[in-house]
């Protein structure tokens, strides 16, 4: 649905003023470092997900089953050819 123009500015000053006179409750507040923490840990399990599908794409490549590739990340063969599969082939 289209908006003028008029409309846009005026939600854009409501958002400002909203944003001005904002004051945080501090039982409603993240303690920074533990943000910080969370994200840090996040973004390097994204980078070890990465590391073992370029390591089981791989073993694929070289031979190996996925009965075994399954007992190296703690599984059955079929649950890492389930898991990974797709997304080494």
């Amino acid at each position: 649905m289209p908006r003028s123009v008029d409309d846009i500015l005026k939600h854009a000053d409501e958002l400002a003023a909203r944003f001005e006179n904002y004051e945080p409750e501090p039982d409603q507040e993240m303690d920074g470092g533990a943000v910080a923490a969370l994200r840090g840990a996040v973004q390097e399990r994204a980078e070890a997900e990465r590391h073992i599908l370029d390591a089981i794409r791989q073993a694929r490549e070289a031979g190996m089953s996925w009965s075994v590739i399954g007992a190296f990340v703690g599984t059955s063969g079929e649950a890492a050819r389930q898991r990974y599969g797709g997304k080494v082939a």
